[in-house]
């Protein structure tokens, strides 16, 4: 959600920060800009693509010429999508400029007193607000621009990622967080901000994560991090874990499509290092020191959003059975706001793939502030909730580019299989027989999501009979429910379908008034535990002419001779089941989506992490 790119250096700034921004349009936005300085402080935006401001540009190119230059794509929170509300915005002088992720909630208090003392507003953003307090501070306390940055601060409430440029400053960037993710890539006489790494990786691995409440003050060539409360901290610099290849498409038509085809890769970079079966070995390196919270908690509760959510709740079933711990799947969104009631001692397993998911992040401060312990599982090494949990463990899943999350979901379900597996070792809550194998059937994952990405045609052949469909229906039992409520949510994602999932068995109890010869209904028929109770469900669907398509064992005899589309995916023990079953959903959302003309990796409205409320 929103992209912030900045360079100050020795290199032209324009060309980086343009690239930077296309790398950030999987964030999702409907507008972008930039601000440079060049005889002046010059702001250039559209509303559109990064495309439509270039065309903008192009006619201006000897404008563009400066080593110091910062841009950003806007998703629209305070007045709609336009080129009035698009960032950067001026100050009331026009000398300084902003670019801001997050939203301030105490703007239109802050703006009435402003305009009282003869501002002038030129949108409808809180953003433009927030650069006018701070020229105001800086006007009216003859400070430094960086301590007049440092005082507003203490008067907005909200969330924040901020970059400020100023004409009577040139070479000097100040930037400032809270809540919103913000990284500072530190080259040789140059340096790089930005949302996430990658407009960074081209140019240096090596990068500081801004902490809430701090300032970053590049000036000089040297970058100096203070708090609010005006303290100098040493910045920590870490090396970047992240290839350029890997956020380019390689060749995909899209970067969904890609990341479907890399899970083999994925899952096995995930469990790397992690099991290894012939000598029983099972460990995730992240959770150590509170292992043992684990082992002996009275209760887990999971909390996530969207496809982190879903992953949670199978990891619920799976939690359940084999540790023995009861658990609890959580929306963040209304854990958070709820009153809850949290133990001292309560584990809390946060899941989220960027790590900066703005509802989980506050759930788990919530929880930490009532004595939990938190275990984080996110893909994005140094997030800000990676960060805030006592352990966890990373996806190592690789960059997700695309917005509908595919590879991050398995990575996800694999790794909470994991934790689960080693904590019921520990407890002696499965036998060891069990025990490997799971361990066994862990490292088969890679090879067995091969077999069904093969699939492929198969799914785009079906996918061209259902293209037009208004409804589809997803049902699934068991470990295989949280499935059914994955593919619905892809499929609507992507494609704009209204889709829905629902236990298979609830069916009866009022979606089954929806089935007639229209309705695709899609159902996740493994033989497993619940298979004699779905074939029922298939066969009710059948009577009320519904058009079946079904995702079975190989081998599947009895379900062939009912559904009017198949698709066989291999054996593996049924905790397991649901990283292979959702490979063939994955691949018919994005098929039909392709198929219906939508634009598959910048779904319209969506932003790949919810960063603001």
């Amino acid at each position: 959600m929103c992209g912030i790119v900045a360079y100050t250096g020795y290199r032209e700034a324009y060309p980086i920060v343009i690239k930077g921004l296309k790398r950030l349009e999987y964030r999702g936005y409907d507008s972008a800009g930039i601000a440079l300085l060049n005889g002046g402080l010059n702001i250039y935006k559209k509303k559109g693509k990064v495309a439509e401001l270039e065309k903008l540009l192009e006619e201006k190119k000897d404008e563009l010429h400066s080593h110091t230059c910062m841009g950003h794509t806007r998703w629209a929170t305070h007045g709609e999508p336009s080129d009035r509300n698009a960032h950067p915005h001026y100050s009331n002088s026009r000398g300084i400029a902003i670019i801001h992720n997050g939203i301030i909630e105490n703007y239109e208090a802050l703006k009435k007193d402003m305009q009282m003392r003869g501002h002038t507003f030129h949108s409808d953003t809180d953003s433009e607000v927030f650069i006018h307090l701070i020229e105001d501070v800086y006007e009216n306390n003859q400070c430094s621009l960086e301590d007049a940055v440092r005082i507003a601060l203490t008067m907005v409430v909200g969330a924040y990622a901020i970059v400020i440029l100023s004409k009577d400053h040139p070479g000097q960037l100040i930037a400032a967080r809270k809540g919103s993710p913000l990284v500072i890539g530190i080259g040789k006489d140059e340096f790089f901000m930005a949302s996430d790494a990658t407009p960074i990786i081209e140019y240096t691995n090596e990068v500081v994560y801004l902490n809430d409440f701090e300032i970053a003050i590049v000036k000089n060539n040297t970058l100096t991090i203070k708090n609010i409360e005006d303290k100098i901290s040493t910045p920590y610099i870490q090396k970047l874990d992240l290839e350029l290849d890997s956020i380019e498409k390689g060749g995909y038509p899209h970067f969904m499509l890609k990341e479907i085809f890399e899970q083999p890769k994925s899952i096995t970079d995930c469990l790397r290092g992690r099991v290894k079966s012939a000598s029983g070995h099972l460990m995730l390196g992240g959770i150590r020191q509170y292992a043992n919270k684990l082992i002996h908690a009275d209760r887990i509760i999971f909390v996530g959003c969207g496809t982190s959510w879903h992953a949670a709740l199978v990891a619920e079933y799976i939690f359940e059975e084999f540790t023995r711990i009861p658990v609890e799947v959580e929306y963040a969104s209304e854990f958070r706001y709820r009153n809850p009631i949290i133990h001292e001692g309560d584990v809390v397993i946060a899941i989220s793939q960027s790590g900066e998911t703005a509802d989980t992040l506050a759930a788990i401060e919530l929880a930490k502030a009532k004595g939990a312990i938190i275990f984080g599982v996110c893909n994005v090494v140094g997030s800000s909730i990676a960060r805030a949990s006592h352990e966890g463990a990373y996806l190592h899943a690789g960059p997700e580019i695309g917005v509908a999350s595919t590879k991050a979901f398995t990575a996800q379900v694999t790794v909470l299989a994991m934790m689960a597996i080693m904590i019921a070792h520990k407890k002696g809550t499965i036998t060891e027989s069990r025990y490997q194998e799971l361990l066994v059937d862990l490292e088969q994952l890679p090879s067995k999501i091969e077999k069904t990405l093969q699939l492929h045609k198969l799914v785009e052949t079906i996918s061209e009979e259902f293209k037009n469909a208004r409804n589809f229906l997803y049902l699934g039992r068991g470990y295989n429910f949280p499935v059914a409520l994955e593919g619905a949510l892809k499929l609507k994602e992507i494609s704009y379908i209204h889709a829905e999932g629902y236990p298979a068995a609830e069916m009866k109890h009022g979606p089954i008034a929806l089935i007639d010869e229209e309705m695709p209904v899609v159902v996740i028929a493994l033989q497993d535990s619940s298979y004699e109770k779905i074939v029922s469900n298939i066969q009710e669907v059948r009577a009320r002419k519904g058009r079946i398509i079904a995702i079975v064992t190989e081998g599947e005899e009895q379900i062939r001779k009912i559904a009017d589309f198949v698709i066989e995916v291999p054996r593996i023990s049924e905790p397991l089941s649901p990283i292979i079953s959702v490979i063939p959903l994955q691949l018919l959302s994005y098929y039909i989506a392709v198929m219906r003309g939508c634009n598959v990796d910048q779904p319209r409205n969506l932003a790949k992490s919810v960063t603001v409320e």
